[in-house]
């Protein structure tokens, strides 16, 4: 059995926390627009500086602007730390070799690479690159009971951090990466066929093995 090394686990450690903070911070701005709508104050969608000069706005001189101040105070102290973090994850990734080399794939980031080292670390754990789709749970389950044999959803064991920036990267691929690639032409034939939501999650699979 091979041990991850204390590098995997620090950067995962950066990784979940800002992946927590996110979604304190997205949290918090639920709340905000939670607080507003009751009065008819609608903040809209969206979120950074635009988000924060919009509630500023609506509750300008009213009864609500201490309780909007705290909140958005709150929510941008987060924003901060999340950049904080954000800079780190970026040197870090810098100076990883093989998270550099993963960035050079469609649709990898520094999320994505990091993620992606951190959770396989030792590639030599497994005896076959097709094992790692199984191993983050973007396999889908297969069912076999006497006459019946099907597959299901994929079975969602593993990471699911890593997991689900892999959809991300596999969605970014499909409809906002430009460049044709054989992934992407693949990705793009099988939604055609089976539906974009599936073929995302078969061209993460296919992702996490390629790397």
């Amino acid at each position: 059995m091979v041990v991850k090394s204390v590098d995997s686990y620090l950067v995962r450690s950066l990784l979940i926390t800002r992946a927590q903070l996110v979604r304190m911070r997205v949290d918090l701005a639920n709340q905000i627009r939670g607080v507003l709508k009751p009065f008819g104050l609608i903040a809209g969608k969206g979120g950074g500086r635009p988000f924060a000069e919009r509630v500023r706005a609506l509750v300008a001189g009213g009864p609500l602007q201490e309780v909007a101040g705290a909140l958005l105070a709150a929510w941008q102290a987060i924003g901060e730390q999340i950049a904080v973090l954000g800079r780190r994850l970026v040197t870090v990734a810098r100076q990883n070799k093989a998270a550099r080399r993963l960035m050079t794939a469609p649709g990898v980031g520094v999320l994505v690479a990091l993620a992606y080292v951190s959770v396989v670390d030792a590639p030599e754990r497994f005896a076959k690159s097709s094992s790692v789709g199984a191993y983050i749970g973007l396999t889908p389950r297969r069912y076999q009971s006497g006459e019946a044999d099907y597959t299901g959803h994929i079975s969602r064991c593993g990471d699911k951090l890593l997991r689900t920036y892999l959809y991300e990267a596999a969605g970014i691929i499909l409809h906002r990466v430009p460049r044709w690639s054989a992934l992407k032409a693949w990705g793009t034939r099988l939604a055609r066929r089976i539906g974009t939501r599936k073929a995302t999650v078969a061209v993460a699979r296919k992702l996490s093995v390629t790397c």
